[in-house]
């Protein structure tokens, strides 16, 4: 699971607004989402359709009572689930003083639940206070909605020097990985110049160990559009009140390159292997593949014959067969007169062709190529298959 906290100490800068659309948009797109409501206005309770006032678990319980975060949880959406807040939150602070270990207790809540969910968005309140602390002890990275004026800029420099602190001490795995530009209206000079000014300071902490280091502006910016500030009256996310606006747009593209980011890389295609190795593998012997002439072992019967190789030689040279080996079953008394059994089996370990013929089930031995061999001066007939010369054509 991954754990991203939208934070920003400056109120009215888009994070309810930039946490619910985000999340319906990665839960619309499959993955398993969750959204913790940490604001004690229960702003992201109320954006999805449910009455702080009727709650009566949520992320109070989780931090005070120490309830079991998947018992806190609802399911809002296909594949979107929210920890709810009520007023009672706003006592959190107070009641936590004491307590040991204040500053890690989501963290822990959420250590049971991390297999279970792609990602968990969490809704800071607009403040730096304990709520807060606890959400930058529990998340890996923070995503900063700023609205691209002159005080939401300088408020951007107080909020990292927060970030840096939670990382030194609490989360050494915190990092600050995306600023999301909201309310961007492209027709002033302002929001483009706090962008400038914006990029030129990232640029500045390349290279540094500082948690912002790697951070981006999104190369989205949330354009102005009155519809995302209608549909949290009517309990909906934008997707749901009207999907065609610019603001579904927007957010629809946001998810798309935070899902990118955190996608497993596609493993490297099979690497092509060495000639080396291939000429290995052809040389091995294979059950699978045709034996050589020198593979071919010998029958008990041409091992005590005594064959020698010149003979092995002659029979290899013979005179082609008038038809496909295929064409000619194996029958006895096919061979000229005056060819023994060691000479019958000899032309099989003379068998040139390496592709393996149709094997008969009526055969006791698999079908050989028939070669003939020059025979004797005293014991050769005359045969089809040695014969020389050419009949002579009829001259009519």
């Amino acid at each position: 699971m991954r754990t991203i906290a939208v934070l920003n100490q400056k109120g009215g800068v888009g994070k309810t607004t930039t946490v619910v659309n985000t999340a319906a948009a990665l839960a619309a797109a499959g993955s398993k989402v969750v959204v913790i409501d940490f604001d004690p206005q229960a702003h992201l309770t109320i954006h999805l359709g449910l009455e702080p006032q009727t709650v009566r678990f949520g992320s109070y319980q989780v931090l005070i009572q120490s309830a079991e975060f998947e018992t806190q949880i609802l399911l809002m959406r296909p594949n979107l689930w929210l920890l709810p807040a009520n007023i009672n939150l706003v006592g959190a602070e107070n009641e936590l003083v004491s307590v040991v270990g204040r500053e890690t207790i989501l963290r822990e809540a959420l250590q049971s639940s991390r297999d279970k969910f792609d990602y968990c968005l969490i809704d800071c309140g607009p403040s730096l206070g304990l709520l807060t602390l606890n959400a930058l002890a529990a998340a890996e990275d923070v995503l900063i909605p700023l609205q691209p004026h002159f005080l939401a800029l300088r408020g951007l420099g107080k909020l990292l020097q927060t970030v840096e602190l939670v990382n030194k001490r609490i989360n050494p795995n915190l990092k600050v990985k995306w600023i999301l530009l909201c309310m961007f209206d492209s027709r002033a000079s302002l929001p483009s110049e706090v962008r400038a000014d914006i990029e030129q300071f990232l640029s500045k902490a390349r290279g540094t160990n500082c948690p912002w280091a790697q951070a981006q502006i999104l190369p989205v910016y949330i354009r102005r559009n009155i519809k995302l500030a209608e549909a949290p009256s009517y309990g909906k996310t934008i997707f749901e009140y009207e999907q065609n606006c610019h603001g579904s747009e927007d957010y629809r593209k946001v998810a798309e390159i935070i899902h990118a980011q955190f996608q497993p890389p596609i493993p490297p295609e099979a690497q092509p292997v060495p000639i080396s190795e291939i000429q290995d593998e052809l040389s091995a012997p294979s059950a699978l593949s045709p034996q050589t002439d020198s593979q071919v072992p010998l029958q008990p019967s041409a091992q005590a014959a005594g064959v020698d190789e010149n003979q092995e030689q002659l029979s290899t040279i013979s005179t082609p067969s008038p038809q496909p080996d295929s064409q000619i079953p194996q029958q006895p008394g096919t061979q000229p007169g005056g060819v023994d059994e060691n000479q019958e089996q000899l032309s099989t370990i003379s068998t040139a062709s390496p592709q393996p013929a149709v094997v008969d089930e009526n055969q006791t031995q698999p079908p050989i190529e028939i070669k003939s061999i020059p025979p004797s001066d005293s014991e050769t007939q005359p045969s089809e298959l040695t014969q020389t010369k050419p009949e002579k054509p009829d001259t009519d």
